[in-house]
């Protein structure tokens, strides 16, 4: 049975800092694709980071669900547990730590039955190449010495081996040229699993090549307007100028 992340009335800060999200109500079904967009400072990244429970900020009032589980209060590794994955802005590097032991160890903590090295890498080689991976990237360190678009679509191969129930990408378009955007928006067009996903972006170039089912403009940490594709057409079009006024 497929199942919802309900997000009630988010009101959260930076820890010793200013306040940022404003009451964010957003409900998004496994199989969806929702698109957050806005201008800079509108509090898009920060309402994935409380999501997952970021410790740099507080949760002053609101509630997360999946389904009818409240997870508000659990710790990121727990929500990832549950089903909840976050693609960061910036993917950091992870000095030593090799990818392809860092990609069977996740999936195996939440897979019914362990899977070995050899029988993972048969699977790893599968998903690596609709995002134009060469060979060698189960051989490399997490991230370390990705080109940025590498680091992007390592972010997108760990997501489609972990199969999540819902999906939070923060800019998973910023820094990439038009060949990994490409690749990145067929990749998640193409899924073999039933995933609820949350697009986080400035602007619609991603969504030429994975289309929303939902649109949400987001200023002053709330979430003021909602729409189909057509309303990301017509902030391409337009701007976010007439809602800043």
């Amino acid at each position: 049975m497929k199942k919802s992340l309900i997000i009630k009335n988010i009101h959260a800060s930076v820890k010793n800092g200013k306040k940022i999200l404003n009451g964010v109500n957003l409900t998004v079904k496994q199989g969806e694709v929702h698109a957050i967009m806005g201008p800079n400072g509108s509090g898009k990244s920060t309402l994935a980071q409380v999501i997952m429970g970021h410790p740099s900020y507080v949760l002053e009032k609101g509630k997360i669900q999946i389904g009818k589980k409240d997870i508000t209060k659990l710790t990121p590794d727990l929500k990832s547990k549950e089903g909840l994955f976050l693609g960061f802005q910036y993917p950091v590097e992870v000095a030593g730590v090799n990818f392809g032991n860092f990609l069977r160890m996740s999936f195996n903590e939440s897979a019914e039955k362990k899977v070995t090295p050899i029988g993972f890498r048969n699977i790893v080689s599968e998903k690596v190449k609709p995002l134009g991976f060469s060979g060698d990237i189960y051989k490399r360190n997490l991230n370390e010495g990705f080109s940025g678009g590498e680091k992007k679509k390592a972010e997108i191969l760990q997501m489609t081996i972990l199969k999540p129930a819902f999906a939070i990408l923060d800019e998973p378009d910023s820094g990439l040229d038009v060949d990994a955007l490409r690749k990145i928006g067929q990749t998640l067009s193409n899924l073999d699993f039933p995933v609820g996903l949350i697009i986080i972006t400035h602007y619609q170039r991603i969504l030429h090549f994975i289309k929303p089912d939902f649109v949400h403009i987001m200023l002053d940490g709330k979430i003021i307007k909602s729409g189909d594709y057509m309303l990301a057409k017509e902030i391409e079009e337009k701007g976010y100028e007439g809602y800043l006024s």
